[in-house]
């Protein structure tokens, strides 16, 4: 299945969850994810199915003053 993640395309597996997009991207924590625009907890990732076409957005955390 065809996925967005940060405005690059990948192929994942169906049925694929959040946690395999994240993998899929090597992402290291700690960031946020957002898939079509709207946030989705950490605790759902393991459990949150992915569909045709999802844009998936990880943001990591921005530091300064």
């Amino acid at each position: 299945m065809r996925v967005i993640i940060n405005q690059v395309e990948y192929d994942l597996p169906s049925q694929s969850v959040i946690t395999d997009a994240l993998s899929m991207i090597d992402a290291k924590p700690p960031y946020a994810v957002a898939v079509n625009l709207n946030f989705v907890p950490k605790t759902k990732h393991i459990e949150f199915r992915l569909s045709e076409n999802d844009q998936i957005e990880v943001i990591a955390p921005v530091t300064g003053g």
